[in-house]
């Protein structure tokens, strides 16, 4: 197997000592907050967003005002963006079927899919107002029918975004509070004074937002484990040339200064070529001040030999975003199994993906796609299994097999609990913390 790394990027000692220093800053925010509530986040808010108000949380008058500033064209977009997200969660959703089996007779199992009673939403803004994360994850959460959605989106210049709060108003928020990061994801998943906690927490952010989110996992739920934006081109010369790969490796990296962006291809041509075209486009590109330091630290270019060790090399690292523009798209398809989206085809882009397309744009990073996919209808939905047995016969046949299984493990209290349901329901006499023997009707 032959591997050649034309570019690496930052070695992992560094980025782990980077997720350090974040974790701790972090922690005693969060300390902070669930010490001080409303006054920490206060704090917080000023300090980092140099935003105040009496209450963060917006009016139904004010957000019909904020609303009323976005143009017809921008808010018909929104509209279509969330009619394709909403179209694509409801089909998930259909496919989660609440089910009753009875497997013997006497004996109902089943399982009910209900809805997260209260969500917190987190929603990007303050770098870019990001209005597609509202979709993705209120609009998704109002699919799934939860009965409480809160979301958090920090100030964009001092205000505000009319978009943002129009796609989370659109989406189906209840609460909409102007508030971001740290101090936001505390305050939905901790709670204070004006904010009741909510039972599960999703979103994007950046890596205090993450973090913030891996520490509260447990006292709340999450989506899922998230870093900073991730992506990879997997292309061969058949299908892709430098402009597109480029192009798509860029159209990520501008997301932050960590954003690790990897081209993967068969093509040593194709990989000298695009890395000279990225310096071309970054010359031009307005975000260049940004997607720059992404790529000279996180860059990478690998060469490989077949299509097989792309395929090994593009499991390992398990990208959040991985565009193939290959000749054997529908290959990778069947046979990659660790990533966060596949987009397929040179007329596929992540951007679509993220934007419009309707698929969801919370992925796994960090290689959190080898157990997991990316947030989805069913995120916001709990499967709840109940058990139910309807005649003498089943309610003493179980008992017996379960009381001597009991046994088994030691659990004499266990046993007994199946024991006075064969003695009650069976008519046979099981002595005390004794094995009970099988009905003569089933022996």
């Amino acid at each position: 197997m032959t591997i050649t790394y034309l570019k690496r990027g930052k070695p992992a000692a560094d980025r782990a000592e980077d997720d350090a220093k974040t974790a701790a800053v972090v922690a005693s925010t969060l300390k902070d907050i669930e010490t001080r509530g409303d006054a920490a986040v206060r704090d917080l808010s000023v300090k980092f967003d140099k935003y105040d108000r009496s209450t963060y949380r917006l009016t139904e008058e004010e957000i019909e005002a904020i609303i009323a500033k976005v143009s017809p064209q921008d808010l018909a977009d929104i509209k279509f963006a969330q009619e394709q997200v909403r179209n694509f969660a409801k089909a998930q959703r259909d496919s989660m079927l609440d089910i009753e089996v009875e497997p013997m007779p006497g004996v109902i199992l089943g399982h009910k899919n209900i809805p997260v009673q209260s969500v917190g939403c987190y929603v990007p803004g303050g770098k870019f107002p990001m209005v597609a994360s509202a979709h993705m994850s209120v609009a998704t959460a109002s699919v799934a029918g939860v009965p409480r959605i809160i979301a958090c989106t920090p100030p964009f210049n001092g205000e505000p975004n009319p978009g943002v709060i129009a796609a989370i108003h659109l989406g189906g928020a209840h609460e909409i509070y102007v508030l971001g990061g740290i101090q936001a994801v505390g305050a939905m998943a901790i709670g204070t004074e004006s904010i009741d906690p909510v039972h599960l927490l999703v979103g994007p952010g950046n890596a205090f937002v993450a973090e913030a989110k891996r520490q509260l996992f447990g006292r709340i739920g999450i989506d899922l484990f998230a870093g900073p934006t991730e992506t990879m081109v997997i292309a061969d010369e058949t299908a892709a040339d430098a402009e597109l790969c480029a192009t798509d490796l860029l159209g990520q990296a501008e997301h932050g200064y960590n954003s690790p962006c990897v081209l993967l291809t068969n093509s040593e041509k194709l990989a000298q070529d695009t890395m000279s075209e990225i310096d071309r486009l970054l010359g031009l590109l307005p975000t260049a001040g940004t997607a720059r330091v992404s790529w000279e630290d996180y860059g990478e270019v690998i060469v490989c030999d077949s299509y097989d060790e792309m395929l090994t090399v593009a499991d390992d690292i398990a990208s959040e975003h991985v565009q193939v523009m290959t000749d054997r798209d529908d290959w990778f398809l069947e046979h990659m199994t660790c990533y966060g989206a596949l987009f397929l085809g040179p007329r596929t882009n992540v951007a679509n993906g993220d934007k419009v397309i309707g698929t969801n744009h919370t992925l796994p990073t960090k290689k959190a796609g080898r157990y997991t996919g990316g947030l989805w209808v069913g995120k916001y939905l709990k499967t709840h299994s109940y058990q139910k047995v309807t005649t003498d016969e089943a309610a003493a046949l179980i008992g017996a097999y379960g009381s001597r299984l009991c046994l088994l493990e030691g659990f004499v209290g266990h046993a007994e609990q199946c024991n006075v349901r064969v003695r009650r329901y069976g008519g046979i006499n099981v002595p005390y913390g004794g094995p009970a023997a099988l009905p003569e009707a089933a022996e």
